[in-house]
């Protein structure tokens, strides 16, 4: 018998252990074609007006890809050489020799890689459809992709992940020659070294975690701290901070929370408590650096993957704010009008008004931009009320020499306080602000920042500005192709502005950022839930002699069953708690930074989140029931 074929017939026989592993190999690579394809695809350079920007987007996603994937096998090969140790030691005791048992496992490995690798090909073209359909659906297109094979996609794929394969099936080739004969045999009673809880180390832990937190929630803006340390140190340092905290919080203040949980004699001697919590003492304190790891990257998936979902999920109430109407521009020429007047179906409102553009002396506004000269648009309050009417907003009233600016980016750490300051034309009309407010009836884009006076007001300002005429268009169900024609008969000099069309470019911005984040958070998902699969299954198996002991003195499979799924659930629970406490306090500082409200996005892709992570808990808790009931069943 060859050593291939050995090799072979070993994953056969040990394929319900490796199946996991595969699957989440082949949804990698799977992801990575994706990506690869979607780089070299025709039909998003067709379809999409950010082509371009596409492919930079998929190539950088690619590479983040790879570094994690390749991770992630080294990670996960790591447990399975582990568990074979004793295999190994077995066949050097018959006379096998090392070089041959090197050559075998490395077959084993490249093996399983190369199945992988053209399943997950051979997968990744029957879902390009699926996904190329999602893609350009969530960047705002309505469009039916058609299957794409690129040749140079698959090409990239497999010299990619055959470079990885080769790297981690020479980890198992080299792993005979690193321990003695006498180690092999004992490697699966190893576990990692068991830190004793101490309380200092429990305090510096929050310590760490909380100023992480603390330095995270402050405006990086006007925080002293930010401002003498640098943006990029800070950043740093809270990363740091917090991923160091939460290896100490898994080190020893969950070691202190047990052993309060030891002293509560009446509950501990119910049922199997006492093995329970004697068990997740050694779990949790013995395999800090595993669970740090998980915690992580379940921090960095949900942080990233919310704050681009909060982004996706604001995109249209954002462009309507910026742009009210559905179409504006600064008339030009009547002839103009015409035509796309000729243009247009029926429009909710269709209104021509003048306004004015006039240039200020700012001087009190200069504390934070240095402008001593300001041009703003200026529209009446009758205007005003007339739009604000229309788009539903709250009417104004302006007091004579006085001033309400329509700022949407207003922003108090950046904006000048208007309340209360004066402005003044060329001819020394003074204008004082009463009052600011942070939406506009007319689009950002043509009319820029604009000011609301009072009738006789804006009769008296017309000496020291240039008339303008705008139009403003409101319609129900606007396309992006009647935007597109309409664009074309305005010149460059009428700052046309179209909330379908604006809508339309965020969307293809923001859309392919969602779309990118989300599967790379599900390839980290993915490698989460499996690492700590593996980990669990892997003291499964050490555990089974103690069950079986169990099972010898009459404890039910109910009690044991119970017993398995409060141990797992409380692994997979921590290290989860810890990663959305992270990623909570990440968001909230994002959205603080954004000014934006994501509370409810964020709310459902931790959802989300945890329903599949839940997932991977029922399945590991499923199969750790299994190894004990077929042992039991074996061992009597």
């Amino acid at each position: 018998m060859t050593l291939f074929s050995l090799a072979r017939k070993n994953i056969a026989r040990n394929l319900s252990q490796y199946i996991l592993y595969i699957a989440s190999m082949v949804f990698s690579i799977i992801i990575y074609f994706t990506f690869v394809t979607l780089k070299y695809s025709d039909t998003i350079t067709e379809k999409t007006e950010s082509s371009q920007n596409m492919q930079s987007l998929m190539s950088a996603a690619a590479i983040i890809l790879i570094f994690f994937v390749a991770i992630f096998i080294a990670y996960s090969n790591s447990f399975f050489m582990k568990k074979r140790k004793k295999e190994v030691a077995l066949y050097a005791l018959l006379g096998v020799r090392n070089r041959q048992i090197g050559f075998m496992l490395f077959f084993e490995n490249l093996l399983l890689g190369l199945v992988s690798l053209v399943v997950g090909v051979v997968l990744g073209f029957l879902c390009s459809k699926g996904f190329m359909t999602l893609l350009i659906y969530l960047m705002g297109y309505d469009v039916m992709a058609p299957f794409t094979f690129s040749g140079s996609a698959a090409l990239n794929t497999a010299i990619v992940f055959i470079l990885i394969f080769l790297v981690t099936s020479f980890q198992g080739y080299r792993l005979i020659y690193q321990f003695k004969l006498i180690d092999l045999f004992h490697a699966s009673k190893k576990g990692e070294a068991i830190p004793k809880p101490s309380m200092g180390v429990a305090t510096l832990g929050i310590l760490l975690i909380g100023s992480g937190y603390w330095l995270a929630l402050q405006d990086p803006f006007s925080s002293k701290v930010w401002g003498q340390v640098g943006f990029v140190m800070t950043v740093l340092i809270i990363l740091t901070s917090v991923i160091a905290g939460t290896f100490l919080l898994f080190h020893s203040v969950t070691g202190f929370v047990l052993m309060l949980i030891k002293k509560n004699e009446k509950w501990l001697w119910k049922g199997l408590h006492v093995m329970t919590v004697s068990q997740l003492l050694y779990r949790i304190r013995g395999n800090a650096r595993t669970l740090t790891v998980i915690a992580v990257l379940s921090a960095t998936t949900v942080t990233a993957g919310g704050a681009v979902y909060g982004l996706y999920y604001n995109t249209n109430d954002q462009v309507l704010t910026a742009d009210p109407n559905t179409f504006m521009y600064r008339q030009t020429d009547a002839k103009i009008d015409q035509r796309v007047s000729a243009l247009l179906p029926d429009a909710k409102y269709d209104e021509t008004f003048k306004a004015l553009s006039v240039t200020f002396d700012a001087e009190e506004l200069n504390s934070l931009d240095g402008s001593e000269k300001r041009m703003y648009s200026v529209i009446d309050e009758k205007m005003y009320n007339k739009l604000a009417g229309i788009q539903g907003k709250e009417v104004l009233r302006v007091k004579e020499g006085h001033a309400v600016i329509l700022d949407m980016g207003y922003d108090p750490r950046f904006s000048p306080e208007y309340k209360g300051k004066t402005i003044t034309t060329v001819n020394n009309l003074a204008i004082t602000f009463q009052g600011y407010k942070t939406q506009t009836v007319l689009n950002a884009g043509t009319a820029g920042i604009t000011l609301v006076v009072s009738d006789d007001t804006f009769d008296a300002l017309q000496k020291a500005g240039e008339t303008v005429i705008y139009r403003v268009i409101g319609m129900n169900n606007a396309s992006v192709d009647l935007s597109g024609k309409i664009a074309k008969e305005i010149p460059k000099a009428g700052l046309f502005s179209s909330a379908p069309q604006d809508i339309r470019n965020s969307l293809e911005n923001v859309g392919s950022l969602l779309f990118v984040g989300s599967f790379l958070g599900l390839v980290f998902l993915a490698a989460t839930g499996s690492i700590i699969y593996f980990k669990i299954l892997t003291e499964a198996e050490e555990d089974k002699s103690q069950y079986n002991m169990l099972h010898k003195m009459g404890v039910s499979s109910k009690e044991m069953r119970k017993s398995i799924a409060l141990q797992v659930a409380v692994i997979f629970l921590v290290p989860l708690a810890a990663g959305l406490c992270h990623s909570v306090v990440a968001l909230k500082a994002f959205s603080n930074l954004l000014m934006m409200d994501l509370a409810k996005p964020v709310m459902i892709w931790m959802i989300a989140y945890t329903v599949i992570y839940g997932l991977y808990y029922i399945l590991t808790v499923a199969s750790y029931n299994r190894i004990i009931t077929r042992n039991n069943k074996t061992e009597g």
